[in-house]
């Protein structure tokens, strides 16, 4: 196969890895979050529901409830907020698994899962809900990628 093809394939690969695992890694988010333990549904994550404050309340004197404290689910606001920069880290770690797959070298996607974990440590020990949209993206986002690096590699081969 050309060198020139050869190329345009691995682009290609790495292009579709990256933007096409955002569009499944949200997908797979949203059907997380439509599931019956998903946590409750999305909204301030500062301000408790309105049947937690108590009849006639009044919500400005309720505790503020902070991100970390309270599991919104996969897709809550909470989540959100704790995990920020998810993107980009999710952008680098498909554009590395991808690349981890062409090269023929799988074993570094283990890098790259230890390096994302231990990033993430301090944020998800604290926030259930944040740990469990880590979990569920990251878990999309590999799959997608190595699906993405081992097709394009057997295109090469």
């Amino acid at each position: 196969m050309p060198a020139a093809l050869v190329a345009a394939l691995v682009v290609l690969a790495l292009v579709v890895s990256t933007v096409g695992g955002w569009f499944v890694v949200m997908g797979v988010l949203r059907l997380a979050a439509r599931s019956a333990d998903a946590g409750a549904p999305s909204g301030d994550p500062r301000r408790p529901p309105a049947h937690a404050r108590g009849a006639g309340q009044d919500p400005a004197d309720q505790p503020v409830i902070t991100p970390l404290a309270v599991s919104d689910g996969p897709e809550g606001l909470g989540a959100r907020a704790v995990l920020r920069g998810g993107t980009w880290v999710g952008v680098l770690e498909r554009l590395a698994v991808t690349a981890c797959m062409l090269v023929g070298q799988p074993e570094g996607i283990a890098v790259v899962v230890a390096v994302k974990g231990l990033g993430r440590y301090p944020e998800l020990r604290e926030n259930p809900g944040a740990s469990e949209r880590f979990v569920i993206g990251t878990l999309a986002s590999l799959f997608w990628a190595a699906a993405v690096g081992y097709g394009a590699a057997l295109l090469v081969a």
